[in-house]
């Protein structure tokens, strides 16, 4: 085992095979390593005890990782963050839209590149908390599908209190910065809506909304 010192990880996937694999990749490192199933899961996690980095799969039910990523920015913005997909590669770039410190291309690239990154993150954790742009990144949310009288929504996650409430879309297509007042502590919200990640979980994200 390595004689890293004992960061805490934190990895959120949806996948128990992936977040078990990686898990144990990083714990053999001298990692101490905590699991989150999804963003809303995450969520509770950071709110209970900051990590020192997340690894974050950015498709997933509930909340996605778009969503999550561009929360913790927001409200934690001293934790770098990994983001991950199988779906595409973008050769060590962080994608459009997606905010992170890096990306890994999971099952294109070989975990050894997962560690590098995550060792190099760490030890260069000092200077990314003296940049003071990082605090500043509004919220990337999915539109999330019709309400029952067919009008299009969002679930809206607060980067303060971190409760989540549902906000009906004006217009379709508006991926402009929008601004609104959290309905739980009235902290002023800036949001994106990413009308390119419709999320077909709509039901179960605003089912979840109680939990958090």
């Amino acid at each position: 085992m390595s004689n890293a010192s004992p960061y805490q990880l934190l990895i959120v996937d949806d996948e128990p095979g992936v977040r078990e694999s990686t898990a144990m990749l990083l714990t053999a490192k001298g990692y101490l390593v905590r699991t989150a199933e999804h963003g809303l899961d995450a969520l509770l996690q950071i709110k209970k005890q900051k990590p020192d980095l997340i690894i974050s799969d950015l498709n997933m039910p509930q909340m996605s990782g778009f969503e999550l990523l561009s929360i913790v920015r927001r409200r934690f913005p001293e934790i770098p963050v990994v983001a991950v997909s199988g779906a595409y590669d973008f050769s060590g770039h962080v994608p459009s839209g997606v905010i992170a410190d890096a990306f890994y291309a999971k099952g294109q690239h070989h975990p050894s590149d997962l560690l590098r990154t995550v060792a190099h993150l760490i030890e260069n954790k000092g200077i990314q908390q003296s940049n003071p742009k990082r605090a500043f990144a509004p919220v990337w949310i999915p539109r999330n599908g019709t309400d029952a009288g067919g009008v299009p929504f969002v679930v809206v996650t607060c980067t303060d209190c971190l409760r989540s409430f549902p906000m009906n879309v004006a217009y379709e297509g508006n991926q402009e910065i929008q601004e609104t007042t959290c309905l739980s502590c009235d902290t002023r919200l800036q949001y994106i809506i990413d009308f390119t990640l419709a999320l077909p979980a709509a039901k179960a994200h605003a089912a979840a909304l109680g939990a958090v």
